[in-house]
């Protein structure tokens, strides 16, 4: 992360073009976020860690910045000014910048032969290392067994919190040294909040001990621990967080002045011991420390790009910066506990209180860069064209860089920079070397400290500020579970600015409530410590024209660390987008000028019942078409207050693909069954029946964790035979597949378990069939636990129970998923005849009221007032509204009718799921293989290369392409504009290929390629139509929402795809369609063609950006198709997050 900071920073301040930038690194992947390693766990994705997308190095000038992935530097020449590569690569350099980091620790016991041979032992710093630790997990030996983490500091709850999260592992506890964890970061009063808040996990931790050494079985397989008492513990997996080591070897073989402990030695301005020669970040010891943490790294790169770049001008000369000591304070999320050190946070141990703060202050002599030889800069090419690709001379692993194909000479000063295992540098850590606690802000007041200290362990909050003792100045502190004032107070302490209020009110705070827009914080207040943007460089930010968080981020760098400022982030850029005259808007879309708590009002208050009716009424143009946006959002309004049929023509096509086809669409275009199970309750006879189903159809059978079974890769032609034989066993639907409630998850409570208080699998099979098909704005979660052990999780809920003697405690709004969100204990000890009408209170005033796609918990967090104003409306009826939102809720309850079962029965509404209307054959989306037993879809590649899909690729001229009948009026099933405003579609089969024909109520019909070109998805005729203010009309892609024209296949969302549109007429009730030969049109669409293999991602993932071939065109369109190989958008959805559904 070190390594890629300094070379954006450079690229950034170079503005004379003086430096040429080679980086190598060897790892695989390109620079990523290690801060956010453990979030690898949930998604798999290392692409959703890079810090900078694909497209960004692509679009690098390659005469200024030049990388190369999976290339160890093996040797450096101080004397010829060189570095060697694995690949026999050498490059010269004038300076040589070295950002190796730093690798995880093994204790003494486990020396690195011992650690190859052994299986199960791991540590915790990359990639590869966590890929290592899933694959471990799935062992048969290790599912269902413990892991253990050997450290409790920063790395090991990290490390811990990973493994906790892995659905193998039954198991998990903490080995640490000390009595408490994050020793380093809290005092015993603090470590005692989180030991306890991660016990309540049940994790185990075991504290005052260590690890002696470790037991294998015969064939080195890990068996356990022996702890220091010689007490034998049993473990399947142990990783090891004790610490980092410098990575100086590089260093150390090169002659170059190292630590006997680890670390390069740096003088103030970061130069070694070697001419020229430069060290950053974990791997450099700066006055025998070295620092783990990523604000450090990025300071020295801050500082060593400026000295660089800006001690020579044009315009003037420059001091060279320094480096000072650094500010190592922390603020993370840990095992679901936020955690903050600030300042001097330690002063109270090592200063007592009365006894005068002394100040050493002292200035170390600097000493500017030596010149380089200057050289004349030539200008580059225009526009240098890239790919990414594999190198296939060195093996399988292969080059995985950027390579120009520019012929431009240049002769230009170049700087390496050698980053080593890669161009990151590593996760929030203690440093190897012990933290020095030497006083790093003086303040205006030297003497006695005197300290407030706040401790709440029924909340599992604790802070303690550290204060002059006459109360002026704050010097440091620790925060744990509400660490919300640690911008504020950081600037404070960075600043020795004097405070104005009292020191108790920064304990017990102010009172007020909403939001934190920073309104109070001085505008060169550091926001994110990790890059080190101010609150003015937002400002000035919004001021140049940013009006989105995306470019923000993309512009500073904001939030791309550890991720922990954006809350603060987002409320100040609202704040400055508001002050500077164009506030961010909450409009639905372009449609509609208003809210979605605004439209939904309308709707209700107008008694609108359609999207016409909806459009006319309340649309910014009243014949408009609709979109992506306001469709699935008027839809879900709709079945909110009336709850009708979502497959009934007037609704139709306004749903996603989801509710349209009443399924979760799969990534190859097949669909998940998901029968409700209420409470997780069934009957060994459904239980049959549900496997007899699955081996028939040849379906991926998975049990979730919301207590059903998924049954996936259900063919679309499929779905309703499933879906007959399901209601025939007495299933009905189970909503996954609609922004409504999906499960009430319960354990067995007083059924079974001896422990039990309540009945909650009663209370939850009750509660499930009560708002089962309530649509909502999104999807709702139940949980309902019978006795406080918790088993059903319905503290992760959006609402929740748990039974106490006395009745049930309700909790509202938690949530799980990539924000996660603890329930707020909302009302005690509620009668059981009471809970229902709070939870029906609760829901129909969050339908009512919260935005498009907001889950329970933002809508919480955002609510005027909190949790406090809700209790007051929900319990006490301050607005006298709860007999309404009662009545309300007794509506919708009583309109359910279950959506499969009018599907199975309705012969006109099974015909929608063909998945051709003019034949019966059927062409498979993408290659299935088999793992662990069951069948599944071809892995997708890690990165397609983008497409633009042209009608001139086809070798038939158009004008000798002949009208051919591919569907009839009714397959399409047009009809007046009251019932299918939104259009209809269908899909076709000619030869090989595959068409997507489309009607658009006033607009006519439309034909297009049925494959979206950017995941390879047949999937086209499944998406929504819309169209935009200018008219024109666009099909949207509902895997990832790339917006393609109907009129002439451009892609409006992202410019490096396109598809193939044709001419389409009506004769009679035939749908003809303008196509060549089929034979030539195979060749540039044909479903084999562009069928994903497992052979395609494995090519890809090497870098073959060439592993699907685009179809050959001539030489006007050929230029479509010679961007970046990787070069794709690196967004999910268009650019839009809000749609990543």
């Amino acid at each position: 992360m070190v390594g890629i900071a300094f070379i954006e920073k450079m690229l950034n301040l170079d503005e004379a073009r003086r430096y040429r930038l080679v980086t190598c690194g060897e790892e695989a992947h390109l620079a990523y976020n290690r801060v956010a390693l453990t979030d690898y766990f949930q998604h798999r994705s290392v692409e959703k860690l890079y810090l900078n997308q694909v497209e960004w190095y692509a679009q690098q000038d390659p005469e200024r910045f030049l990388f190369h992935t999976s290339e160890l530097v093996t040797s450096l020449d101080t004397t010829a000014h060189s570095i060697t590569t694995s690949k026999g690569r050498v490059i010269n350099y004038d300076y040589c910048v070295l950002a190796t980091g730093s690798e995880s620790t093994l204790p003494s016991y486990i020396p690195p032969e011992r650690a190859e041979k052994t299986k199960g032992v791991f540590v915790y710093r990359n990639i590869s290392d966590l890929e290592k630790i899933l694959a471990y997990s799935e062992q048969n030996h290790v599912k269902g067994g413990r892991a253990v983490v050997v450290g409790g500091g920063l790395l090991g709850l990290e490390a811990a919190k990973a493994v906790y999260d892995l659905e193998t592992i039954a198991k998990v506890a903490i080995v640490n040294r000390q009595a408490f964890p994050l020793s380093r970061q809290l005092d015993d009063e603090g470590g005692e909040i989180v030991l306890r808040r991660i016990e309540a996990m049940g994790v185990e931790v075991l504290t005052k001990t260590s690890v002696k050494d470790i037991t294998t079985t015969s064939d080195g397989v890990l068996t356990g621990l022996i702890l220091s008492g010689e007490q034998q513990y049993d473990a399947q997996i142990v990783i090891y967080a004790i610490g980092i080591t410098p990575r100086d070897d590089l260093a150390r073989k090169s002659g170059l002045k190292c630590k006997d402990k680890g670390g390069i030695v740096v003088d103030d301005s970061l130069k070694t011991s070697a001419p020229d020669v430069f060290a950053i970040g974990e791997c450099a010891s700066w006055k025998d420390n070295t620092y783990g943490l990523i604000a450090p790294g990025v300071e020295m790169a801050d500082i060593l790009s400026f000295n660089f770049t800006q001690v020579e001008t044009g315009v003037g000369g420059f001091k060279p910066r320094q480096m000072n000591m650094p500010d190592l304070s922390t603020k993370l999320k840990l095992m679901g506990v936020d955690v903050a050190s600030f300042g001097d946070y330690f002063a109270d141990k090592r200063i007592p209180r009365g006894v005068p703060r002394i100040q050493k202050t002292g200035i170390a002599p600097y000493e500017p860069l030596p010149k380089s030889s200057s050289n004349q800069h030539t200008k580059p090419s225009e526009k240098p064209v890239w790919e990414i690709k594999v190198d296939e001379s060195n093996g399988a692993d292969g080059d995985q860089s950027v390579k120009s194909t520019s012929n431009v000479a240049t002769t230009i000063t170049s700087s390496v920079s050698i980053s080593t295992p890669s161009t990151n540098e590593g996760p929030p850590t203690e440093a190897q070397s012990e933290r020095r606690h030497t006083k790093r802000h003086g303040t205006a007041q030297d003497g006695p400290i005197e300290c407030l200290t706040y401790r709440d362990p029924f909340s599992f909050v604790y802070k303690k500020y550290i204060f002059s003792a006459d109360g002026r100045y704050i010097l440091g502190g620790m925060m744990v579970g509400d660490t919300s004032d640690y911008v504020k107070l950081v600037s404070l302490v960075k600043k020795k600015k004097a405070i104005e209020d009292p020191p108790s009110k920064f304990i017990v705070g102010s009172g007020g409530k909403g939001e934190e827009d920073g309104a109070d914080l001085d505008d060169d207040t550091q926001i994110c410590s990790c890059h080190n943007v101010t609150k003015a460089a937002i400002g000035a930010c919004v001021q140049g024209g940013i009006d989105n968080i995306g470019d923000l981020k993309a512009k500073t760098k904001v939030g791309t660390g550890c991720g922990g400022c954006m809350p603060l982030v987002t409320n100040i850029f609202k704040a400055e987008m508001k002050k500077a005259g164009h506030a961010v808007s909450n409009n639905l879309c372009p449609h509609f000028a208003m809210t979605r708590q605004e439209l939904f009002t309308v709707i209700k208050i107008r008694n609108l019942r359609s999207f016409p009716q909806v459009m006319e009424s309340a649309g910014v143009k009243r014949d408009s078409v609709g979109c992506e946006l306001c469709k699935p959002t008027v839809g879900s309004i709709l079945s909110s207050l009336y709850n009708e049929l979502v497959v009934a023509p007037s609704h139709h096509a306004n749903q996603d693909t989801n509710d349209r086809y009443l399924a979760n669409m799969q990534r190859n275009g097949t669909f998940s069954v998901v029968p409700r199970i209420a409470g997780g309750e069934i009957t060994p006879d459904k239980l049959i029946v549900l496997g007899q189903v699955a081996k028939k159809y040849k379906l991926y059978t998975k049990i979730t964790g919301g207590q059903r079974i998924d049954l996936f890769g259900a063919q679309k032609q499929d779905l309703p035979e499933i879906w007959e034989e399901l209601i025939n066993a007495g299933f009905e639907s189970g909503h996954a597949y609609g922004k409504a409630l999906r499960t009430v998850k319960s354990c067995v409570g007083t059924t079974w378990c001896r422990y039990g208080v309540g009945d909650s699998v009663g209370m939850a099979i009750y509660l499930e069939e009560r708002y089962k098909g309530i649509r909502s704005p999104h999807k709702l979660k139940g949980g309902v636990s019978g006795c406080v052990r918790e088993c059903a999780e319905a503290q992760s809920k959006d609402f929740g129970l748990i039974a106490t003697d006395k009745g049930w405690n309700i909790f509202l709004a938690g949530n799980g998923g990539s924000n996660p969100r603890h329930a707020t204990l909302f009302a005690t000890d509620v009668p059981p005849s009471k809970v229902v009408r709070i939870i029906d209170r609760f829901l129909m005033y969050y339908i009512r009221t919260a935005d498009k796609l907001m889950r329970t918990a933002r809508w919480v967090e955002q609510f005027e007032g909190g949790i406090e104003r809700l209790k007051e409306i929900i319990l006490n009826d301050e607005l006298g509204i709860c007999e309404e939102l009662e009545k309300e809720m007794d509506g919708l309850v009583g309109t359910y009718s279950d959506e499969w079962n009018a599907v199975v029965k309705d012969p006109s509404k099974r015909k929608q799921f063909r998945q051709f209307v003019n034949t019966d054959e059927r062409l498979s989306p993408m290659e299935v293989i088999q793992e662990r037993g069951q069948q599944r879809p071809a892995d997708w590649p890690k990165q397609f290369p983008p497409a633009k899909m042209r009608a001139s690729a086809i070798t038939t001229p158009k004008s000798e392409w002949k009208w051919r009948k591919m569907a009839s009026l009714q397959d399409l099933n047009p009809s007046d504009v009251t019932t299918r405003a939104g259009g209809s579609s269908a899909a076709v089969k000619y030869g090989d290929s595959q068409l997507a024909i489309f009607h658009v109520p006033n607009k006519g019909f439309f034909a297009t390629q049925q494959m979206c070109p950017h995941k390879r998805a047949f999937v086209l005729d499944h998406g929504i139509v819309g169209d935009d203010l200018n008219g024109d009309v666009y099909v949207s892609c509902p895997l990832h929402k790339r917006n393609f024209r109907l009129t002439d296949g451009e892609c409006l969302n992202d410019m490096e795809y396109s598809i193939i549109s044709f001419d389409v007429k009506q004769e009679g009730q035939d749908l003809l369609v303008l196509l060549p030969e089929f034979e030539q049109l195979d060749a540039v669409i044909g479903t084999s063609k562009w069928m994903v293999k497992q052979a395609t991602a494995e090519v890809m993932s090497r870098g073959g950006g060439q592993g699907i071939e685009i179809a050959p065109l001539d030489e006007s369109s050929a230029s479509h198709n010679t961007g970046s190989a990787c070069g794709g958008s690196g967004t999910s959805c268009g650019g839009n997050p809000a749609l990543d559904w």
